[in-house]
């Protein structure tokens, strides 16, 4: 690992109100981002990445690299349940030309520890673009172990792992295996743990709240960078009790996209039925952004 710490986004994807993607608006939001200093993930869980379809994926990758052109990094999310599905999408996105392939724990099928080791490998086996493993257990119902992210750790194309687990011991875990395994970068998932993971070993984070705050984002990793933990606990600060008071509200992705939406309404919906149009949450929402927006 480098001691360079770098912010990704889990950029939302953008819709017209007939649900179709926009892909101009998504644009958009990268040019946001890439304008605050950070680098980009798509196709994520905050990117509806489980309501799009197969060809919608491949074309939203596209645009994405194409609009970033080569000013940040992009990753994008291939896992699907299956990995006949992952390694079809893995084999577009790596045509494609990313920077890295986050591959989420297959979800729906409960998977032995086993199984994710022989699925993982297989996309990693069939890609030359360096593949994340991403552990996200309260969405998929299968977790990584420690143990099975060391084994994995020794693939040549297996790079590192984004870990939205919320645990700090899990996240010292991987930790401790990027210390161990040359090449295993760690991103934390978390943005309550962000500063933490970035002075304690994780090479970056990727991070869903960095489509509404960019810049306290990219505050917190600039200061860990120039080494002032002041400036960066003072960001964090703020992060953290956004994230508290946004959260409070229900589902995270939803909740992030609504406030987003409320910034800029070309970003549309979500496609999830999560979080329906309510105009008293929306008066809260609004609320919280008001008040966060003066800091």
């Amino acid at each position: 690992m480098t001691d360079h710490k770098e912010a990704f986004v889990a950029l939302v994807t953008c819709f017209n109100a007939d649900e179709t993607i926009n892909y101009e608006a998504t644009r958009a939001q990268v040019r946001r981002q890439v304008a605050a200093g950070n680098h980009i993930m798509c196709a994520g869980t905050n990117g509806d990445f489980s309501a799009l379809t197969f060809d919608e994926k491949v074309r939203l990758c596209r645009e994405v690299v194409e609009e970033v052109n080569g000013q940040a990094k992009v990753i994008v999310n291939a896992g699907m349940p299956a990995t006949f599905e992952t390694i079809q999408l893995a084999r577009e996105f790596d045509a494609i030309g990313v920077d890295g392939i986050a591959v989420i724990t297959p979800f729906f099928i409960a998977c032995t520890q086993d199984g994710l080791i022989r699925h993982f490998t297989s996309v990693a086996d069939a890609v030359k673009t360096p593949v994340f493993l991403y552990d996200i257990p309260a969405r998929t119902q299968n977790h990584i172990e420690p143990e099975t992210a060391r084994v994995l750790s020794k693939h040549g194309n297996i790079a590192g792992i984004k870990d939205s687990g919320g645990a700090q011991e899990t996240l010292e875990a991987y930790m401790a295996i990027g210390r161990d395994q040359s090449g295993f970068d760690v991103y934390s998932g978390p943005d309550h743990l962000v500063q933490w993971a970035l002075e304690n070993g994780a090479k970056g984070c990727i991070s869903g709240l960095g489509n509404v705050l960019p810049d306290v984002l990219a505050d917190i990793v600039s200061c860990v960078n120039a080494g002032d933990s002041e400036g960066a606990a003072k960001a964090q600060e703020i992060y953290t009790a956004f994230r508290t008071d946004l959260y409070s509200l229900g589902y995270p992705p939803a909740l992030v996209k609504r406030a987003l939406y409320l910034q800029d309404n070309s970003v549309g919906a979500s496609r999830q039925p999560a979080l329906l149009p309510d105009p008293d949450q929306d008066a809260k929402i609004a609320e919280i952004l008001q008040k966060y927006e003066r800091m």
